[in-house]
């Protein structure tokens, strides 16, 4: 993940941005002048421009590119290659991690050609520019929000494509550090002694994000807050669930030390739904 702002190495491009990378460039078919022209040159033609853009794009020369490409649309903005230029550009600065750039060229592009047969694309490469500057949990979770927001936006509108089926995937992975800065707050809370504050976070995990890997450590987390908070009946029902869906877990055996010391955990019961157990004991 990129942690925002010290220059971030290049991400590893998933195989979909490759993909319509290839779709893209098989527009720019014709020969490429042999002279050397400067970066932006007045009166060529516009298969020329372009296909000097998609040569500077495939040698990694992104800042080139993002020139050449927007030149395509300045001199010929009527053309078709205006079109795919525009999201030739986009992608190219989503390569040089320029994503607030990116994001603006395809939120464009997208008002500008919600019927473009690359229109799933677009959306996908902005949620992709979205999910790569997840920071760490210690950060603000913002830009988490939007990605997540963004990926279930291209699942929303593009479920059967490969791009939603990826896009799924990512909102597990999105989710669950959602979770984790729950987590990191809810100890945070608990370490000072602020257990109110501290069950609120670590109930939300529990609540919002059932699917994640949080789940196990936050039903811990709670019995420890109520044990703490002398609510005796609340941490054994905690417990219970973290029993009952965690039976293996070793935070299960943590909860269990702490309400009958010296003693181990029986076998519990075989795994259950937690949203069902959870609701029907609180």
């Amino acid at each position: 993940m990129i942690t925002g702002t010290r220059p971030a190495p290049m991400p590893r491009r998933h195989p979909l941005v490759a993909l319509l990378l290839v779709l893209l460039l098989a527009v720019a078919c014709g020969s490429r002048d042999a002279a050397d022209d400067p970066l932006i040159t007045r009166d060529r033609p516009v298969e020329s421009i372009y296909n000097e853009a998609a040569d500077a794009l495939e040698a990694r020369q992104f800042a080139r590119a993002v020139a050449l490409f927007d030149e395509v649309e300045r001199q010929h903005p009527y053309s078709s290659w205006a079109v795919n230029a525009k999201l030739m550009a986009a992608y190219a600065q989503y390569m040089r991690n320029n994503y607030t750039e990116a994001i603006g060229a395809i939120d464009r592009f997208i008002r500008l050609h919600p019927a473009n047969p690359n229109i799933a694309y677009a959306y996908y490469l902005r949620a992709l520019s979205y999910y790569e500057q997840i920071a760490d949990v210690e950060r603000d979770q913002r830009l988490t929000q939007q990605a997540l927001a963004a990926l279930t936006e291209v699942v929303n509108r593009f479920p059967d494509t490969p791009y939603g089926r990826d896009a799924r995937l990512k909102i597990d992975l999105a989710r669950d550090h959602l979770a984790g800065k729950e987590m990191v707050i809810g100890r945070w809370y608990q370490n000072r002694r602020l257990y109110l504050a501290a069950i609120n976070r670590f109930r939300r995990v529990v609540e919002e994000y059932q699917t994640t890997n949080h789940v196990a450590e936050a039903l811990h987390r709670l019995t420890e807050s109520y044990l703490a908070l002398g609510l005796t009946e609340e941490a054994r029902r905690t417990a219970a669930v973290l029993g009952h869906n965690f039976p293996g877990s070793p935070w299960y055996q943590d909860s269990y030390a702490l309400l009958v010391p010296g003693a181990a955990p029986a076998d519990a019961d075989r795994p259950g739904l937690l949203a069902r157990w959870w609701a029907a004991i609180f």
